[in-house]
């Protein structure tokens, strides 16, 4: 890792509520999402550099409240220098004694932790990627699409492939293990030679899950994930040992050592984090040596403009989820070539916001 001379002085921190237009609006068991609820942070400081990220919500109200959790929290940072590691155990430090930084509060840590490496790696001139010791790289992706039945399946295939995807997750989880199957099939059918995987978004019993799991085995799926509740890793692990297809496990581990106890009760055969989830970069960092000492193929989740650079020094490195969310409202976005995404060659993650866009979209 580099070492500057002179590290940036935080000015202030900005957190702007957005909702960001979806080419398609994303389906889950949970419900329908026409738009993405995401708070912009942006780090300014006093030599101009400033470091930017964002964070995905699940609703209006977590919306506001990570909105307001991010400015305070970055009002501590005011005058500080840009050193992230050193500024993220100063703002977990805080909730230390009122029992961690699980949920609301450990999202918006991670928020601002993502923003300090972007704004560090701009100070050195250097991509994310290459101030961790690796470099800009194509990386294998997969479209993530949502909740799509069977006769629609052919249509979003060659969507797919137009765009330069040569793997699809699908959402499951309809009412009948008959639509479930169903829509995989379809998806097969139409792209045979494609990886294809499937996220259930905890929507099951174990006891469904099974039975679920077992009629899909012969499908050909690249992986399972989340089939139930995301804490149960009892039951995640007896999942795991009763189908043949891999079970994925992991965009909500709630920092490294979540990750660590499904790894130890043997709940998953993949792993996965999301760079929010996880405690940001940092995590992130922690989260990919952690899969290599379990020998776990480790994938991310969703933030596919950082975790392009991530997953570039994940010894194990596996698959980037390409969850489209904040394309609109950047000046660059990622683009698919030949089944990968490749991070920008450029200082820092790469994030430049597209005011103009960002104007309409702000709540």
């Amino acid at each position: 890792m580099p070492k500057l001379s002179n590290s940036p002085t935080i000015r202030d921190v900005q957190a702007r509520a957005v909702l960001a237009p979806l080419r398609t609006p994303l389906v889950t068991s949970a419900g329908s999402f026409p738009k993405a609820p995401l708070l912009l942070i942006d780090i300014n400081t006093d030599e101009g550099i400033v470091g930017r990220s964002y964070l995905v919500a699940k609703s209006a109200v977590a919306l506001k409240t990570l909105e307001l959790l991010v400015r305070d929290l970055g009002a501590t940072l005011v005058g500080q220098k840009v050193v992230p590691l050193d500024r993220q155990a100063e703002l977990r430090e805080q909730f230390k004694l009122i029992g961690g930084t699980r949920g609301l509060a450990g999202i918006a840590i991670s928020g601002l932790d993502v923003a300090l490496w972007d704004a560090f790696a701009i100070s050195a001139d250097l991509p994310l990627a290459t101030v961790l010791g690796s470099q800009p790289r194509p990386l294998r992706a997969y479209n993530s699409l949502g909740m799509i039945r069977a006769p629609e399946a052919e249509k979003e295939v060659e969507k797919s492939l137009a765009a330069g995807f040569t793997a699809i997750k699908i959402k499951v989880g309809w009412p009948t293990l008959e639509e479930d199957v169903a829509a995989v099939r379809a998806f097969r059918e139409a792209a045979p030679a494609m990886k294809l995987m499937v996220d259930f978004n905890q929507y099951l019993t174990v006891t469904e899950a099974l039975r679920r799991g077992q009629a899909l085995d012969g499908e050909g799926l690249t992986w399972i994930e989340e089939p139930i509740r995301c804490d149960d890793f009892a039951g995640c692990a007896q999942i795991a040992a009763e189908l043949k297809t891999p079970i994925q496990l992991g965009e909500n581990f709630a920092g490294i050592f979540d990750m660590e106890n499904a790894l130890r009760a043997g709940a998953c055969d993949y792993v996965m984090t999301d760079v929010q989830q996880i405690s940001g970069v940092t995590g992130s960092l922690q989260a990919g040596f952690l899969a290599q000492t379990a020998g776990k193929e480790f994938s991310s989740h969703s933030s596919p403009e950082v975790n392009a650079h991530l997953l570039t020094v994940a010894p194990t490195g596996q698959w980037l989820e390409f969850l489209d969310v904040a394309s609109a409202l950047v000046t660059e976005p990622l683009h698919v070539v030949n089944g990968t995404v490749t991070a920008p060659n450029r200082p820092g993650i790469g994030l430049v916001w597209d005011e103009a866009v960002v104007a309409k979209a702000k709540l």
